[in-house]
C-alpha cells in the first residue's frame, strides 16, 4: 500500500498577499490625488432642459427648465459638426455669431428659431450651453 504524502500548504495565503498589496496600493493612490488637489479639479455636471423640433428646415429649441438654468448664460447650436454657431440673438431668433452675444437670462418656455434653411436630411445637431461660471457644456446630441 502507497501512502502518498498530503500537501498542506495552499495558494490561499499567496492570493491574500496579492490582494492586500493590491489594497494598499488602491489606497495611497486615492490619498494622493486628494492630497494633490486632483480631486478638486473635476468640475460638475450642469442639468438644462432643451427640446429640439424640426420645422421645415428651421430647428425650434424650447427652454424646459433645469435646476441650472439660471446659470444658464448663452446656447451654441451647430449643425453637422460645421463651424456655424447659431446664438440667440433676440426674444425669439438664433442667428450665426463667431461668439455668444452677452449675458442672457433663459427662462422655462421660451422659444428659440434658427433662420435659413439649415436643417437638411440627415442632420446631426448639438446644443453646447455656456453657463456664469465659464464652463461649457453639451446639452443636447441629436440627428434629424
Amino acid at each position: 500500500m502507497t501512502k502518498f504524502r498530503e500537501n498542506e500548504e495552499a495558494v490561499s495565503p499567496v492570493i491574500g498577499v496579492i490582494l492586500m498589496v493590491a489594497i494598499t496600493v488602491i489606497l495611497a493612490a486615492v490619498i494622493a490625488a486628494f492630497v494633490f488637489g486632483m480631486g478638486s479639479s473635476v468640475q460638475s455636471t450642469k442639468t438644462v432642459g432643451l427640446t429640439l423640433q424640426k420645422s421645415g428646415d428651421n430647428l425650434t429649441v424650447t427652454i424646459a427648465g433645469g435646476p441650472d438654468l439660471a446659470e444658464l448664460n448663452y446656447l451654441k447650436v451647430t449643425f453637422d459638426g460645421d463651424n456655424a454657431v447659431y446664438t440667440y440673438s433676440s426674444s425669439t431668433t438664433m442667428t450665426a455669431a463667431a461668439a455668444p452675444l452677452g449675458e442672457r437670462t433663459f427662462e422655462i418656455g421660451q422659444i428659440f428659431k434658427t433662420t435659413g434653411n439649415e436643417l437638411k436630411d440627415p442632420t446631426h445637431v448639438i446644443v453646447i450651453g455656456g453657463f456664469k461660471d465659464g464652463q461649457e457644456q453639451m446639452l443636447v446630441d441629436r440627428h434629424f
